[in-house]
């Protein structure tokens, strides 16, 4: 499944990085910036305390590669200290979910140090978009958790990126990000800036196939594959580059001058209608038809799988099953799945018309975490939503990749019914009950 997520996660970054403009005004690429450092966790690391350390993130860091390595660094660095880590990655995914998810995956495990990892994800993103869910994000964090330390740390996908990063530059989405380091006195590292040089250099291939032959390996020579899809680095080393990239920068953050022990305070923020308020509401609190069955992790596959993430998962699988809420907000959505045994929902907010969502898209040969996203930017006043599990199927053997039509082909029982899963419901705003 790891490896199908990763390729989900590659199909949302291409489609996001040829959506976005480079209007954005580029930042100098550097490899680090240490703004005031982080002070608080290394206090802690260098006093032999248990420490925890959150890794947020999408695809990238929920691999077994940078974060594994970085944590093996700080244990080996850091011998008396007790390290552990909160793994809070899920691949396909940015900060526009991160900042909903963030107390359940993150918070309430009281981590000393926080690891944010959205820059490829949020590639097409709005860099208004970004500004208003990173900063919900540390607003959330330090309002929580005042003395834990945070530290972006940036990687790249595709030509887009590369190119940016050889030419001195951040990509966009990485340039809206420092904007927020430089508000909140936030450490970055940039690991994809080492990328670009070596590919620049002609010591790297950005992008291949593994060698298996003689005549293969032969060719690569001494130049290292960082990928075989342009975004998931190869363990040995696309990730072992980036590991070392943070554990050099951490050695220097670690004795800034400027870092100063103590509790992180909150201005000002940079933008005024930021994300802060973001929270994840049961779907059980929506008034919801009958149909329904709570998955019980004991007894399910999907909901143990999906518990860590999930507080609750529910199934509904005959058409007109649906839930209806109304709150007072700016922002509304779900927390779901997709699948292959799904189907579409029609979803109606308001008065305007119903608008038909599948909940199944070309990589669905298995289920992942989605989001469905029903609204933002609205007045801030009661609104009203009505979701329903829609009677037609999609078109499964259309929708999927022409490489995953083959298994609909060889398992059809797989790709039949209409369910919808949820587990609940996303808001800036709250619930009128």
């Amino acid at each position: 499944m790891r490896t199908l997520t990763m390729l989900a996660s590659t199909m949302a970054v291409g489609m996001s990085l040829l959506a976005a403009e480079a209007e954005y005004p580029l930042r100098e690429a550097v490899e680090f910036t240490p703004r005031q450092g982080l002070a608080n966790v290394f206090a802690k690391l260098e006093a032999g305390k248990e420490v925890k350390i959150a890794y947020f993130g999408g695809s990238i860091t929920a691999a077994d590669g940078w974060r594994v390595k970085t944590l093996k660094w700080f244990q080996g660095k850091y011998p008396k200290a007790k390290i552990s880590e909160v793994n809070a990655a899920i691949g396909g995914t940015g900060s526009g979910l991160g900042v909903f998810r963030l107390d359940h995956d993150v918070l309430q495990f009281k981590p000393d140090l926080m690891f944010v990892e959205f820059a490829v994800n949020d590639g097409g993103a709005d860099p208004l978009s970004i500004h208003r869910s990173m900063e919900g994000i540390i607003r959330q964090s330090w309002k929580a958790l005042p003395d834990m330390d945070i530290c972006y740390v940036y990687t790249l996908a595709h030509d887009g990126m590369l190119n940016d990063l050889k030419n001195g530059k951040y990509p966009r989405a990485a340039s809206a990000m420092e904007a927020l380091a430089d508000h909140y006195g936030i450490a970055s590292i940039h690991m994809g800036l080492e990328i670009a040089k070596l590919e620049k250099e002609g010591k790297l291939v950005f992008k291949g196939t593994r060698p298996k032959t003689d005549a293969e390996k032969a060719a690569l020579g001494d130049k290292m594959l960082f990928s075989e899809d342009g975004v998931h680095p190869l363990a040995e080393t696309g990730h072992e580059v980036y590991a070392q990239v943070v554990a050099r920068s951490l050695e220097k953050i670690a004795v800034v001058p400027q870092a100063k022990v103590g509790p992180h305070t909150l201005g000002a923020p940079l933008v005024a209608d930021n994300w802060e308020a973001a929270k994840m509401v049961p779907l059980s609190r929506t008034t919801m038809s009958a149909g329904w069955q709570k998955l019980d992790p004991a007894k399910d596959n999907l909901a143990k799988a999906f518990g860590n993430r999930m507080a609750e998962l529910w199934k509904a699988e005959t058409p007109g099953t649906s839930i209806t809420f109304r709150f007072k907000g700016t922002s509304v959505g779900v927390y779901d799945l997709l699948g292959p045994d799904c189907g579409q929902v029609s979803a109606t907010l308001d008065d305007k018309p119903a608008a038909l969502r599948p909940r199944i898209d070309p990589y669905c040969t298995y289920h992942r975490i989605a989001s469905l996203d029903l609204g933002s930017g609205l007045a801030d006043t009661v609104h009203t939503v009505t979701i329903t599990v829609d009677a037609q199927v999609p078109d499964k053997m259309k929708i999927l990749f022409e490489h995953n039509r083959p298994d609909m082909e060889k398992n059809p029982a797989k790709y039949q019914g209409t369910t919808w899963y949820a587990g609940a419901v996303m808001l800036i705003g709250d619930l009128v009950e």
